[in-house]
């Protein structure tokens, strides 16, 4: 498997800082593992290099408008459950729900911990016990695991599973979904009485904060099992040793796109080594790229016209902008 001191390896031979068989020195490779992973953490701001996006799962609790997530927010889950090797096995659910892309914590996880995928857990509802894949090896005896989400850049698109009637009779064929409308601030400034009890959100307002991002839902639900898509995060490197666990093409755009950073620092300046290392970084990058392209996304409502109301003196409760 590929490790972060591999790439630092080559992108340094690529640049002409190594010989064929030299080995970086201590001070050489933590400087570039450290540019590695500033450049990690920049391509999460880069949407079309980012290859995943998370479905993240939470209960709506019923009178409450706003919800934190990230690293001790709100959104996540408490679970009992063990880990042997890469295999987490819940036995059972405290609160919240389990899903692919949430970072575990708990006595003894190794940080940095993640589920990458469902076994038999069936994950994407509430409550589904089960085993789950992580990306890191070890061993945790039964103990209570907290699951949590990395803070997102932003919200992309969500909807609401209502999974009862207004008589609480469950729905036949496990509910029915119901898009959610994403506001801009401006827009949702614009609602009048911001708690309006309904039977469950028709939009919601994301404002990122810098360590929790706050999650507002309107109108004040009753119920509802709410469903977000992110972009996925990348996840900074812990030492030079880790694995790099990546898809396909983008080994080669971390070597060269680091090989381009690294050369102002070995003072490369020459013109010609210049031209060719920014193009195949260009060209790693736009393979990568061209991937990641997102399907033409079908013709739709806007967001307002999604929540709207039929007209009725209700709109005074929303400032006019929901009618």
């Amino acid at each position: 498997m590929t490790t972060p001191y591999d790439i630092i390896s080559r992108a340094l031979k690529d640049i002409g800082a190594l010989e064929a068989g030299e080995a970086p020195t201590a001070d050489a490779a933590q400087d570039a593992f450290d540019m590695l992973n500033d450049l990690v953490d920049q391509w999460s701001n880069e949407e079309m290099m980012v290859y995943y996006k998370n479905e993240i799962v939470f209960p709506i609790v019923a009178g409450q408008t706003q919800y934190t997530i990230g690293p001790g927010g709100q959104i996540g889950a408490i679970i009992t459950g063990s880990i042997s090797g890469t295999t987490l096995t819940v036995t059972g659910i405290t609160s919240g729900a389990i899903n692919v892309g949430q970072t575990l914590s708990g006595t003894g996880i190794t940080a940095g911990t993640k589920i990458v995928a469902m076994l038999t857990g069936a994950g994407n509802n509430v409550n589904e016990a089960g085993t789950y894949r992580l990306n890191i090896s070890q061993t945790v005896s039964s103990e209570t695991i907290n699951l949590y989400y990395q803070r997102p850049l932003s919200i992309d698109s969500a909807f609401v599973r209502i999974n009862t009637n207004s008589n609480g009779v469950p729905i036949v064929n496990g509910g029915l979904d119901y898009p959610i409308a994403i506001l801009a601030v401006e827009d949702y400034e614009m609602i009048g009485l911001k708690t309006l009890n309904g039977p469950w959100p028709k939009a919601l307002y994301y404002q990122p904060s810098e360590t929790l991002g706050n999650i507002y839902v309107w109108p004040n639900p009753s119920q509802g099992e709410m469903h977000i898509f992110t972009d996925n995060l990348f996840q900074n490197y812990t030492n030079l040793n880790d694995t790099v666990i990546l898809p396909q093409g983008y080994t080669m755009a971390l070597r060269w796109c680091l090989a381009e950073r690294l050369m102002p620092m070995y003072g490369k300046v020459n013109q010609t080594q210049i031209t060719m290392i920014n193009a195949y970084a260009a060209q790693a990058k736009a393979t990568v790229k061209r991937i990641n392209m997102k399907p033409v996304q079908s013709a739709r409502f806007a967001d307002a016209m999604l929540s709207s109301r039929q007209r009725d003196a209700g709109w005074i409760l929303s400032g006019g902008f929901f009618r």
